[in-house]
């Protein structure tokens, strides 16, 4: 599964950002897509994750309440669209699939990755 990530850029904080996580030619079924960041530094870092058929969504607690993580049959994405950003959700984000194994939140068992989409939030 080849995943390719978008979405990053520069942004003020308390602005928005939406990210995007597409799988061209695979399929999601039955997978967890996570989102993970790591700032520099810092170890990566879980961030979201959606399973997608049974559309079960988490969330670190640092980020409940201003990002939401969903998905696109239509288009096979999965996207995470960040709101009130702040200076401390500067970092690369990448989006990650698992096998379809029992969802965790340690990036160790997720095994196909995009590449990283830096976001920058500036204070």
């Amino acid at each position: 599964v080849q995943l390719q990530a978008s979405g990053g850029g520069l942004v003020q904080a308390g602005g928005s950002l939406r990210l995007s996580c597409a799988a061209p030619g695979s399929t999601f079924r039955n997978r967890d897509i996570a989102w993970f960041r790591q700032a520099p530094g810092k170890e990566r870092e879980f961030v979201a994750a959606i399973n997608w058929s049974r559309n079960s969504k988490y969330y670190t607690d640092s980020v409940k309440g201003r990002f939401g993580i969903s998905r696109d049959y239509a288009e096979n994405t999965v996207t995470l669209q960040m709101d009130s950003l702040k200076p401390e959700d500067t970092a690369v984000y990448y989006c990650a699939a698992d096998r379809g194994q029992i969802y965790s939140s340690n990036w160790r068992t997720y095994d196909y990755w995009g590449q990283g989409t830096l976001v920058t939030v500036s204070s």
